[in-house]
């Protein structure tokens, strides 16, 4: 390794530590633009390659961009409060119960509007659901950011990551199914009792039994049904195999000036209240990528998947993806996703390696609190909300459900052939 490649793997690990540790308290995404900006300063990566690297992540700003308005037009016209209601209300009194609710809300809002969704959309009506009930929120908390990862791989949608993996040329629906039905079953499955088991103090205590009914407003109603339509939208794009980031942003923006004009106030005010920070926190991971590349971890991997598939497949598949799951909590696993998706176009790698390459980049990450850009999304809401999760307190709960989900996935996919 040069000097040059070790001071970019240095400025790497420095930015994603940042993330981590946030000292100071300065914002995650601080940390993320001051390590691109050092990329290019010292000139280890060109001007050029950064701006390059910066607008390779269109599609993810619109699409985060798009999803932060439909949460903040939800939020502030009280569909989450509504929906916390109907949820302690259906728990009656079982904290056990209504964690089960909040997981299956977790599984369709992840499968059919993406794991980022699980995480800005879900998580606020999540945590006020749970105080609400009076119950303690970590279980429910842990909930949507485990599943936000486990079900992201049921359909194309449910994870950008799966767009990034196979560089827009996803497989038919029907191939895709067949192939992730299964290992996606058997993530959610044991996610859940998983998280169940390792919370079940937090889960003994009973709930409130019944909360004041919410009235769903006439804004409320009309958020719902933007994110429903949504919805709609984004697994009709994805069938067509087109990218989503556009379509996401469009919905988004007609949802919160619909709903702005239908209760009568200023859309600017949904400007205000949402955390822009995330897009230069991608902006940022996209320039780190751009210079990780350029120390010729590609090539090695390229070779390394080339050299798998010759020998031993089956084996070379389930250790490419195991491998996968464990770098995706270190870089993050939208930059793992990007790299994998470069080497798997180098080595030429068959639809095996690619698909057990997917089930680790969209599921490793509930190993650590910065595995996904889900998770980090999550965390920025929870904190907001008044909460917070430490790393070594996430890694608890996640190095037990990740590899517990993990590894028979894997097999599951290699049992299919």
């Amino acid at each position: 390794m040069t000097f040059h490649h070790g001071a970019i793997w240095a400025i790497a690990v420095m930015t994603t530590a940042g993330i981590i540790v946030r000292p100071f308290r300065v914002a995650e995404w601080v940390w993320a633009v001051a390590g691109a900006a050092l990329l290019v300063l010292t000139g280890l990566s060109p001007l050029s390659k950064a701006c390059a690297g910066i607008w390779k992540g269109g599609d993810v700003y619109l699409f985060l961009t798009g999803m932060m308005l439909l949460s903040e037009t939800a939020r502030a016209n009280g569909l989450f409060d509504w929906i916390a209601t109907w949820a302690v209300n259906h728990a009656a009194g079982s904290t056990v119960r209504l964690f089960t609710v909040v997981y299956l809300a977790g599984v369709v809002v992840t499968t059919f509007m993406s794991n980022d969704a699980t995480a800005v959309v879900l998580t606020p009506a999540v945590l006020a659901a749970a105080t609400k009930a009076e119950a303690d929120p970590l279980p429910m908390l842990f909930a949507c950011a485990l599943v936000a990862n486990a079900a992201s791989f049921v359909l194309p949608v449910s994870n950008p990551a799966n767009l990034v993996l196979y560089n827009g040329a996803l497989p038919a629906l029907g191939s895709w199914m067949a192939s992730f039905a299964l290992p996606s079953l058997i993530a959610i499955s044991t996610t859940y009792f998983v998280v169940r088991l390792m919370e079940l103090k937090r889960l003994r205590p009973p709930c409130a039994s019944r909360v004041e009914t919410v009235r769903l407003t006439l804004g409320g109603k009309a958020a719902l049904g933007g994110i429903v339509l949504t919805a709609l939208l984004l697994v009709t794009v994805s069938a067509f195999d087109q990218p989503l980031g556009m379509p996401t942003a469009f919905a988004g923006v007609a949802t919160a000036l619909g709903v702005s004009a239908i209760a009568r106030f200023s859309p600017l005010t949904l400007l205000r209240e949402i955390s822009w920070g995330v897009l230069p926190l991608v902006a940022g991971l996209f320039v780190q990528v751009g210079a990780i590349e350029s120390t010729g971890l590609v090539r090695q991997i390229a070779l390394w998947l080339q050299e798998a598939a010759n020998t031993a497949p089956a084996i070379g598949a389930f250790g490419s993806g195991a491998i996968l799951a464990v770098v995706s909590n270190i870089i993050n696993n939208l930059p793992a996703g990007l790299i994998a998706s470069e080497a798997i176009a180098q080595a030429h790698a068959s639809r095996l390696v690619v698909d057990n390459l997917l089930v680790g980049v969209d599921l490793g990450p509930n190993l650590s609190v910065t595995g996904s850009l889900a998770t980090i999304l999550w965390l920025q809401v929870i904190r907001r909300g008044g909460e917070n999760v430490g790393f070594l307190q996430f890694l608890k709960v996640g190095a037990v459900a990740m590899p517990v989900a993990l590894f028979p996935a894997l097999c599951a996919r290699l049992l299919i052939g």
